[in-house]
């Protein structure tokens, strides 16, 4: 059972740990996240039907909501308006690079409600039923989402030409 959690967690902790911090936007939240998510799944009796990233994306996308929730959460924003050289965070190679990135720094700009569909749609690939469903929400939702997203996006990126902006 080891070996087959650790497979997994080689496999997939870099990707959880991207979609948490694009949720949080902060990395040692994120990093606690993806490790309560993978505590969780090795706690529950999983049967494999070939949707694993899936699974393992709603649990992370689940805890995140949670965390964003959560009173610590918003006892550290309290603290980062009152206190703002505390608020600093320190950054690491990955996160530093992901954030130069024009795109990447725009989708963090977007409300969660637009970013959440703009991440599972590019980021994660999904398809328009495939957000419906885990989102619990209507496809025309997620249509008029990724559309207001994409239009959001445009002042920020607009002097590149970015396939997020382009019709569909």
């Amino acid at each position: 059972m080891d070996a087959i959690l650790e497979k997994i967690m080689d496999e997939h902790t870099e990707h959880l740990l991207r979609l948490a911090y694009f949720y949080v936007k902060n990395r040692h939240a994120a990093e606690d996240i993806v490790q309560e998510v993978l505590i969780k799944f090795s706690q529950r009796d999983y049967e494999e039907r070939g949707q694993l990233r899936a699974y393992l994306s709603t649990l992370t996308i689940n805890q995140s909501k949670d965390y964003l929730k959560s009173w610590h959460y918003k006892k550290l924003l309290f603290q980062e308006k009152l206190f703002p050289l505390h608020g600093k965070k320190q950054r690491d190679e990955l996160i530093a690079a992901e954030e130069r990135s024009q795109i990447g720094a725009a989708i963090l700009q977007l409300s969660l409600l637009y970013r959440e569909p703009i991440i599972l749609y590019y980021y994660e690939e999904m398809k328009i039923h495939e957000i419906a469903q885990l989102l619990g929400i209507a496809e025309n939702t997620v249509k008029t989402r990724l559309r207001r997203a994409r239009e959001a996006l445009k002042p920020y990126l607009k002097q590149e030409e970015w396939e997020v902006l382009r019709h569909e």
